[in-house]
């Protein structure tokens, strides 16, 4: 079971990226819980966006409202998070996760997730 995420890079203050995580061997994909997470320099790992189930229903961190969305094609088993007006606070290692169990009071917590990609880079230049 791999979660496979690509697409980060460099990227000026008000840019765009899109990055996303691609499951393999993962048959419970879509029902699964997806999540996206990030890591600075120095810092913990903090919950940017989630999906709960395919429920249609999408939560985000306060820092990235209305700024990310968190999307999910469950069958190519792929998940992305499209980042508008990018800031360099944003800069981080991005990561995305996927759990069968979590429960929405726990979506934010690292600890909720089974699967978990390798990472990838976000900069936001200033």
């Amino acid at each position: 079971v791999q979660l496979q995420a690509s697409g980060g890079g460099l990227v000026q203050t008000g840019g765009s990226l899109r990055v996303s995580c691609a499951a393999t061997g993962r048959q419970s994909f879509a029902t699964d819980t997806v999540a996206w997470f990030r890591q600075a320099p120095g810092k913990e790992r903090e919950f940017v966006a989630a999906d709960f189930r395919s429920y249609g229903r999408r939560y985000y961190a306060d820092s990235v409202k209305g700024r990310f969305t968190i999307s999910r094609d469950n069958a190519r088993s792929m998940m992305s998070l499209q980042m508008n007006s990018l800031k360099p606070e944003d800069t981080a290692v991005y990561y995305c996760a996927a759990s069968r169990t979590v429960i929405m009071s726990s979506m934010t917590l690292v600890s909720s997730y089974d699967a978990w990609g390798q990472g990838t880079q976000v900069t936001v230049s200033s």
